[in-house]
């Protein structure tokens, strides 16, 4: 009979390197092209695997690249959770969807009245925030209905997918539309300024104004408006597409957001809505699936339940945990991994690092890793904390930009902070788990469709290096499985805490 391995319970450090992913090298890999020496040092020298943090996995359709929402609400979790895409499509493949009583009164309200239809959204298949092809259900509802004004206020991607490839997802969309019987694409715009969500408002206010009252540059079509922008499709200028008319949004209207995920589309959401109201203006506004908005949204698809994660077993065992992370991944250490929830549970501490002005990713790609990481290596000296909880944005943020040159300095600048939080754990006796919650700069061109290779920024379905470093030297370092997934992190943390996972939690300790 075997001798189960002992539980340590002693004080960690979970490391989030987002957009760590795993792949051999090759030209595009920002990651082996980097100097890393810690982090090979790290795979090559500690107990480690590599884990699934995509499709099936994590709860996300075959297939289907991860991404930093999911990937934190898994790790939290400890088990794989039905994702928003994916009950959309159920709800698709069910019928259900576009039987739903909440979108049947909508859309026989619209039809009743003569009103117009507004469905804004991100036209991509990236599947990280929406997918165009949700629009052929949503459009086909609205024929059912005899509703005769449906516009399309187009949000064009480029980070999801490859850059420069909006024209072809525009062109989908008027083939979705013409198979459907009806619907125009009235506006468009990119995503910079539709889905912003670090409280720019200012960009914000482009989308509001073209959506709302018809203001932005005249465009004869939708290739021209993508065409007219410089700095790719993430950055199109709002767009009023002359040759549909009159397109604003009119009280007694209806607004359909067809975006899946909520936290880059629900600044621009509460926003229209604000403005909609303030102008008087009465609008039935409903989401595709529950957004995180101020203004109250009726969803069409409700999400997964997400509770009796890490933070709940943290606070049933009275452990303490601190979460560090700056703007643009706070919400993943906090929100995310606590199962979508923003309580602050007994014994937690948030801190957001934020930074000077506008960042700048490809002009500035170690952001504020300084802070973080000197915010890491303070908290991983206290007595009173139990868990640290961080993440190391770099790699994924500034892979997102497409640019080689910079996400391989972000690769570099992330190494050299991963060595100073590995020296404080071994100063303050704590076992660290690092870990990626998705892939990205291990692949950064792609194929577009229409076979040219473009920059790419978006998301892979690699796995990602899961490593554990004891903070013990007097005992034989453990082997870790071939493979695992996201949903084993939170079991494998609480049992170097010295805690048996949760009930509900499917993923295993890795030890």
């Amino acid at each position: 009979m075997s001798t189960p391995e002992p539980v340590l319970a002693d004080p960690g450090i979970l490391l989030v390197l987002d957009g760590w992913g795993s792949a051999d090298a090759a030209d595009d890999n920002a990651l082996s092209l980097a100097r890393t020496p810690v982090l090979d040092a790290l795979v090559a020298q500690h107990p480690s695997t590599l884990a699934e943090a995509s499709g099936e996995a994590v709860g996300l359709l075959p297939g289907t690249v991860g991404n930093s929402e999911i990937g934190h609400m898994v790790i939290g979790a400890g088990r794989p959770l039905p994702y928003d895409s994916l009950l959309v499509q159920q709800a698709i493949d069910s019928g259900t969807l576009r039987s739903h009583p909440r979108l049947d009164a909508v859309l026989n309200e619209v039809a009743g009245t003569s009103g117009a239809l507004h469905l804004i959204g991100l036209c991509s298949d990236g599947q990280i925030h929406a997918h165009v092809e949700h629009l052929s259900e949503l459009l086909a509802a609205a024929a059912t209905h005899q509703v005769e004004r449906v516009f399309i206020h187009a949000i064009t991607d480029g980070r999801d997918v490859a850059d420069h490839t909006g024209e072809a997802y525009l062109t989908r969309v008027a083939e979705l539309a013409a198979a459907a019987g009806t619907g125009q694409t009235a506006t468009v715009i990119g995503r910079g300024y539709a889905m912003d969500k670090a409280g720019n408002l200012d960009l914000t206010e482009h989308a509001v104004a073209l959506v709302a009252d018809g203001r932005g540059s005249p465009a004869d079509s939708a290739h021209s408006a993508v065409q007219s922008s410089e700095r790719g499709d993430e950055w199109v200028p709002a767009s009023v597409l002359t040759e549909t008319g009159d397109a604003r949004v009119t009280d007694g209207d209806a607004v359909l957001w067809f975006n899946f995920r909520s936290d880059r589309i629900q600044q621009f959401a509460d926003r229209l809505h604000e403005h909609l109201a303030a102008t008087g203006r009465t609008v039935n506004m409903v989401s595709l699936a529950q957004y995180d908005t101020r203004t109250a949204i009726p969803a069409l698809v409700k999400r997964a339940d997400a509770s009796g994660g890490l933070a709940d077993e943290l606070q049933e065992a009275g452990l303490r945990s601190i979460r560090i992370a700056e703007t643009e991944k706070f919400e993943h250490v906090t929100y995310y991994i606590n199962g979508r929830d923003a309580t602050v549970r007994n014994g937690e501490e948030h801190l957001r690092i934020t930074g000077e002005g506008k960042a700048d990713y490809v002009a500035r790609p170690h952001m504020n890793l300084d802070r973080v990481t000197e915010a890491v290596v303070e908290a991983a000296g206290r007595v009173d904390v139990d868990l640290v909880i961080a993440n190391l944005a770099n790699i994924d943020v500034v892979g997102h930009t497409g640019n080689l040159a910079a996400t391989v300095t972000a690769c570099e600048a992330t190494d050299a902070a991963v060595d100073q939080i590995l020296q404080a754990a071994r100063n303050s006796g704590r076992w660290v788990v690092a870990v990626g919650d998705h892939g990205n700069a291990e692949r950064m061109t792609k194929q577009a469709p229409d076979g040219s290779v473009r920059p790419y920024g978006g998301h892979t379905t690699n796995p990602v290096p899961l490593v554990i470093v004891p903070n013990r030297t007097d005992t034989p370092a453990p082997t870790l499985p071939r493979t695992a997934t996201l949903a084993d992190v939170a079991p494998t943390i609480l049992h170097l805490l010295g805690h048996k996972p949760g009930p509900v939690m499917t993923g295993r300790p890795l030890l």
